[in-house]
């Protein structure tokens, strides 16, 4: 295989600018997918992924173009997500590319995701071609939008951006002739003859262990060799090479430069992780290809299952093998049992791993609220990183607790900045620098990540009509008066309901969060009380009525004997109430994302 034949590039863009719908348009220019097989989003195979009309996962397909040159070359299209919270799967995917199409609505414009996706791939020093989707739309603005364009990079011409419509094809040719002509083809060593392959990403199979998908850097794989993990030192025989096109197509050889997969036969799934080096067992390279970094999760929350434990544990390490972002650790709960604290990169990624484990696992899972990572100075001078609210000590012991707050870069426009000084403002940011770009303008803010982690992004979204920007830099540390607010029903502590939260916020949630309980608790036999703690004090209380009618309280007649009958078994169930004889719903756990 020729490497000067081979382009590897991605398609980066904010959500619902058409990325899905152009990598349809180049399988079919390219002849990838035939009439029968071809339909729309294609690359886009998860459920959650077509109910919600988003990709989350990084998917790969080998595409052979023959250009105007009467030359074949090989455009391997690596997808990418569009969410901000799966701004690392775009990562992983720029690390194994070496130019991208960066993809803009007409009838929207350079957006949040558009701006954050190019900075991952300016840092990546990769091509960047820029390309502006949807120009047969009747609300399309192509003239501002590539003023926009323009205006995001001063080395960007005019000349420089295509005009094309994914949905119909208009461009589309003319695009793949770019790719070929502008997008370097990637660089190998002549004199390399060890084999170095980075894992970019992982499935796995039940039959054939751990899929991992793979960018050859130099040497080549062939199918039963034997190879080696570098940096896990597992040795293992290659079951199976191959490309995807966009399933998988058995090849005898990878050559360097290509995108492919080998069928590891691996099954524990611990034992490879994203960003190895993959060699030869003999022979093979000293160095280990640089890799990734780990993600950082942003929120944590606590996952049990409703029924089997096993069951849950087994799906949940499989996505996690090809969603490393997710960091998992053991955790117990006298109410729901055995089940893991599990790291998300933010709440819709949350929502998509709790929604996989049902449709691809059938698992039932009931989630936690979410919370972020806060390190907190006891008195006897230690420090105690917590990230779960049921760990946070005993106030009489904390000396003074700091919380995660990250440098926030929004760019909206003019008419916008008003409302996204006020939404700031509510989300506790602290204004840092406002500067003026072209026809933009420019807020600095510090705002702590649990504000940003829960809902701000989505406000900031709603308040701008989706022309805002986020960006966030480095997690810092600073002093907070935070507290832990604990929930006990019918006189027995709930520890799942725990969460830390702002001591001039906790009147008013505990109020709003123990009225909310009252119609979500299921109700028994009896009334329950309902209670807010913090610090030792009730600071909120509701009755959960009873399922029938309480005669002590009826407001009607009745016998002093069954009055008194009735409050004797509510005294005694008080008295005897240590622990939940009944189960919380999710829909309890759910009253905690939305505070």
């Amino acid at each position: 295989m020729d490497s000067n034949k081979i382009r590897n590039f991605s398609i980066i863009a904010h959500i619902d600018h058409g990325k899905s719908t152009l990598a349809d348009r180049i399988m079919e220019f390219t002849n990838t997918v035939d009439d029968r097989t071809a339909k729309p989003q294609l690359l886009d195979n998860m459920t959650v992924e077509k109910e919600h009309g988003v990709t989350v996962k990084a998917q790969t397909v080998t595409n052979y173009y023959l250009a105007k040159d009467n030359q074949q070359y090989v455009l391997n299209l690596i997808d990418t997500p569009g969410h901000v919270d799966f701004s690392y799967e775009v990562s992983k995917s720029l690390s194994a590319t070496e130019g991208v199409i960066l993809l803009v609505d007409a009838t929207q414009g350079v957006q949040a995701q558009t701006i954050a996706n190019y900075n991952l791939a300016k840092a990546q020093h990769i091509k960047i071609m820029p390309v502006i989707n949807k120009i047969d739309s009747p609300n399309a603005e192509v003239a501002t939008v590539k003023q926009q364009i323009l205006d995001l990079d001063s080395q960007f011409k005019p000349t420089d951006i295509l005009e094309i419509s994914a949905k119909n094809g208009t461009g589309v040719p003319e695009l793949l002739e770019a790719i070929v002509a502008n997008i370097p083809a990637p660089q190998v060593a002549d004199q390399a003859p060890e084999l170095k392959a980075l894992v970019f990403d992982m499935t796995y199979d039940s039959y054939q262990g751990v899929i991992a998908h793979i960018r050859l850097v130099a040497g080549e794989i062939k199918a039963n060799q034997k190879l080696v993990l570098m940096n896990a030192g597992k040795t293992f025989d290659a079951k199976a090479i191959g490309i995807f096109n966009p399933n998988m197509v058995e090849q005898d050889t990878l050559y360097a430069g290509e995108v492919g997969y080998v069928v590891t036969g691996i099954k524990e799934v611990n034992q490879i992780r994203v960003g190895d080096t993959i060699t030869t067992a003999v022979a093979g390279t000293a160095e280990p290809l640089p890799g990734y970094e780990e993600a950082t999760p942003v929120v944590y929350a606590g996952i049990f299952p409703k029924d089997d434990f096993l069951a849950m544990k087994s799906a949940l390490f499989k996505i996690a093998l090809n969603d490393s972002s997710l960091k998992i650790e053991d955790d117990y709960s006298d109410a729901l049992g055995q089940g893991f604290r599990v790291g998300f990169l933010g709440n819709f990624h949350l929502q998509i791993i709790k929604e996989r484990l049902l449709v691809e696992y059938g698992v039932e899972v009931v989630t936690t609220s979410p919370n972020v990572t806060y390190k907190v100075h006891l008195k006897n001078d230690k420090v105690v990183a917590v990230n779960n609210p049921v760990n946070f000590p005993n106030y009489a012991d904390i000396d003074y607790v700091e919380e995660p707050i990250v440098m926030v870069t929004i760019t909206t426009l003019p008419e916008s900045v008003n409302q996204v000084i006020n939404l700031s403002e509510k989300y506790r940011g602290v204004l840092i620098d406002l500067n003026n770009l072209s026809n933009l303008v420019q807020l600095a803010y510090n705002m702590p990540l649990s504000e940003i982690a829960y809902h701000f992004f989505n406000a900031l979204k709603s308040e701008t009509h989706g022309y805002a920007t986020l960006s966030m830099g480095e997690i810092t540390y600073q002093p907070a008066d935070v507290v832990k607010m604990t929930f006990d029903i019918n006189y027995s502590d709930v520890p799942q309901l725990t969460f830390i939260t702002n001591r001039v916020n906790a009147a008013d949630q505990s109020q709003e969060l123990v009225h909310k309980l009252k119609y979500a608790v299921p109700r028994q036999l009896y009334p329950m009380p309902a209670q807010a703690i913090v610090e030792g004090k009730v600071i909120a209380r509701v009755d959960i009525p009873p399922i029938r009618k309480n005669a002590a309280v009826s407001g009607e007649k009745k016998s002093i004997s069954k009055q008194q009958a009735l409050l004797r078994r509510q005294s005694l169930n008080k008295r005897k109430a240590k622990q939940l004889e009944f189960e919380l719903p999710q829909s309890v756990f759910d009253i905690f994302l939305d505070i």
